[in-house]
């Protein structure tokens, strides 16, 4: 449902003009290893100014993603629990349910996703269920912009 109580419009099955979702996409990805230390995750966030990024293995497959969110738990987890969070892992914040994007999807499946869910990105896979990007909101939104209004 959206902000006004109504159900969000699935995408039309049969559209096959839109653009495919890699054509948006950002391909080169920050990504964080289940391993690497979340003091350095933050590190990175705060850095390069993004708020979250996939969690990959060494084939380059998705085992989870860390947000900011994720990250906020560990202010509680110190004042709280009194637990230092120095030489904890990303594994212990990520979210392990991820939702992602086949990189068969066009531009109106993934406006559509986004539409039913309050993600702001996507890891974009593979048909081996690797990582090959990431797509935005922003992205998406530049897809519509690039959209020309005989399409509509």
């Amino acid at each position: 449902m959206n902000f006004t109580g109504a159900k969000t419009p699935e995408a039309p099955k049969s559209v096959n003009q839109y653009r495919s979702v890699t054509e948006y996409m950002t391909k080169e990805v920050i990504t964080f290893h289940k391993d690497q230390s979340i003091t350095e995750a933050i590190d990175t966030f705060l850095e390069l100014r993004i708020s979250g990024a996939p969690v990959v293995d060494d084939e380059g497959k998705i085992v989870g993603i860390l947000s900011e969110v994720d990250c906020l738990k560990i202010m509680v987890d110190e004042a709280y629990h009194n637990l230092p969070h120095g030489k904890i892992s990303v594994e212990k914040y990520m979210s392990d349910a991820v939702a992602t994007i086949s990189m068969d999807a066009d531009v109106l499946d993934v406006a559509s996703k986004f539409l039913r869910t309050h993600f702001r990105r996507f890891p974009v896979l593979d048909h081996n269920n690797k990582l090959i990007g990431q797509v935005s909101r922003r992205d998406i939104l530049k897809a519509t912009r690039d959209l020309k209004t005989s399409t509509w």
